[in-house]
C-alpha cells in the first residue's frame, strides 16, 4: 500500500477481494448490484431526481420551497410511532442485506471494517469525522440557499410527542447504517471485484450518495458528493466502516433533534 499524500490521492487496490474473472460470476454480481440498488438507494436516487425536476418546474425559486425529512405518517399518534419504527427497520434491513450478501460470497464483516474489536477508537474517529464534515457542510447549505440552488430543508416536522427524540435518533442511526454499508462497504467492495480502480469506484460511490439527496437541490447533491469522497477514501485507506456509521449518525442526530428542539425558538429556522 502506498503511503503519504500519494497514497491518499492514488491508492493501490488491495489484494483482497480478488477480481472476479469468470463471466458467469461477473454476470451474477452485476445482476445482484442492479437488484440491490433498484430496491434501495439507487431507486431513491431516481425518485430524488424526479423530485428535483418537479421543484425546478414550479414557479417559485428553489430557495422559496421546502422539503421535510422526518414527517408524520398517520393522524393517530401510536400508529404514527409504529410507522416511524417500520421506516427505521427498513433502513436496518437495507444495510443488513448488503452485509449479508458480502458474507454469503465469503467477505465477512471484519473484511469490510465491521469488526467490533476497536469500538472506543472508532467512536473517537467518528466524532472527528462528524466535525470535519458537519461544520463546512452547514456553511455550504446556507451558501446554496443564498444562491437559490437549494430548497429549505426541514429535518423534522414531527409533533412534540414523547417518542419524537428517540425516533429521530433511531432514524439517524438507520440512515447511517444503510448508507455507509451499502454505498461504501458493499458497493466499493463489489466494484473492486469487477476490477475497478480505487478512484473510479470512489467517484461512482460519491455520485450515488449525492443522487439520492437531489430532492434537497443542487447544494444537497454537491455537499453529499464531497462527503462521499471523504468517507469513501477514508474507508479505502483504513478499511474501517464503523467510524463512518458513527460520524453519519452524529451528523443526522444533530440535524434532526437539534432542528426539532430549536425550530420554534430560533427565528432563522423555518
Amino acid at each position: 500500500m502506498r503511503h503519504g499524500v500519494r497514497g491518499w490521492l492514488v491508492p493501490q487496490r488491495p489484494d483482497r477481494p480478488e477480481v472476479v474473472t469468470d463471466p458467469r460470476e461477473r454476470r451474477a454480481l452485476l445482476i445482484e448490484l442492479l437488484l440491490v440498488f433498484s430496491v434501495t438507494l439507487g431507486l431513491s436516487g431516481l425518485r430524488s431526481l424526479l423530485s428535483l425536476l418537479d421543484s425546478l418546474l414550479k414557479p417559485e425559486p428553489l430557495s422559496k420551497q421546502s422539503v421535510a425529512l422526518n414527517v408524520s405518517q398517520a393522524a393517530q399518534q401510536l400508529i404514527d410511532f409504529a410507522l416511524q419504527l417500520t421506516g427505521v427497520l427498513q433502513l436496518l434491513a437495507w444495510g443488513g442485506l448488503g452485509a449479508y450478501l458480502l458474507w454469503r460470497s465469503g467477505i465477512g464483516p471484519r473484511l469490510v471494517g465491521l469488526g467490533l474489536g476497536r469500538w472506543p477508537r472508532d467512536l473517537g474517529v467518528g466524532a472527528v469525522l462528524a466535525a470535519v464534515i458537519g461544520i463546512p457542510g452547514l456553511g455550504l447549505y446556507f451558501l446554496a440557499q443564498a444562491l437559490g440552488l437549494n430548497l429549505n430543508v426541514q429535518p423534522s416536522t414531527l409533533g412534540e410527542h414523547w417518542w419524537r427524540t428517540p425516533v429521530l435518533i433511531l432514524s439517524a442511526a438507520g440512515n447511517a447504517w444503510a448508507e455507509e454499508v451499502l454505498v461504501v462497504g458493499y458497493l466499493l467492495t463489489r466494484l473492486r471485484q469487477f476490477g475497478w480502480r480505487e478512484n473510479s469506484g470512489l467517484v461512482a460511490s460519491a455520485v450515488l450518495r449525492g443522487s439520492y439527496h437531489l430532492y434537497q437541490g443542487f447544494g444537497g447533491f454537491v455537499g453529499n458528493v464531497i462527503m462521499g469522497l471523504i468517507f469513501g477514501r477514508f474507508w479505502q485507506r483504513t478499511n474501517r466502516l464503523w467510524p463512518l456509521v458513527v460520524a453519519h449518525t452524529l451528523l443526522d442526530v444533530v440535524a434532526f433533534v437539534g432542528y426539532a428542539l430549536l425550530r420554534n425558538h430560533v427565528s432563522w429556522l423555518r
